[in-house]
């Protein structure tokens, strides 16, 4: 399996674009395996080390959205000595070779993506909480005002409150609203 592209399968949610409901889609590709990735970084004469290699594996199948400092904080319990320098050359490494997305929020740090497909998010506007979404008939949307600026990529970020903050806020309608909680 040495340099074979397979990579992880992971869970996502889709939203309708016609009636706004969700409901959970097939899988999603995550980035390589640890051997595999460890395999190219060689080819490609990058430094391979165990804090790197415990970084892959930390990252592999992530379903989450970690910022640098937080993945620091992770491998530190399992690697003290770790240094959130090499934490943050690791993950622009992985950019680079696109098996991360990095993501910039307005007023937060970078968050990195292991969700390789094409793909949304939904940021929860209390808590932060980050999750993929998955946007039918995005081909189709219809947007104007482009005024003769020729867009390459789209993303789209919902904001507004997630499941968990939204029962803090109102007990007694969340589970009319989102039944599957």
């Amino acid at each position: 399996m040495g340099g074979c592209a397979t990579r992880a399968r992971t869970h996502r949610l889709l939203i309708c674009t016609s009636c706004k409901s969700t409901g959970a889609a097939d899988s999603v590709t995550s980035m390589r395996p640890p051997e595999v990735l460890t395999a190219e970084f060689r080819t490609r004469g990058l430094k391979v080390t165990p804090q790197r290699q415990l970084l892959f594996s930390l990252l592999h199948g992530h379903a989450g959205h970690p910022t640098a400092e937080s993945l620091f904080a992770e491998a530190t319990d399992r690697m003290p000595g770790i240094s959130l320098r090499t934490v943050y050359q690791t993950l622009n490494d992985l950019v680079t070779m696109g098996e991360l997305h990095a993501l910039q929020f307005a007023g937060g740090s970078t968050r990195f993506d292991p969700n390789i497909d094409d793909h949304h998010h939904a940021h929860c506007d209390v808590c932060g909480e980050l999750r993929d979404v998955y946007v039918d008939h995005f081909d189709s949307l219809l947007v104007s005002g482009f005024a003769g600026f020729q867009p390459e990529r789209a993303s789209i970020v919902f904001g507004g409150m997630c499941a968990t903050c939204r029962e803090i806020s109102h007990p007694s309608t969340t589970s009319a609203i989102n039944p599957s909680k």
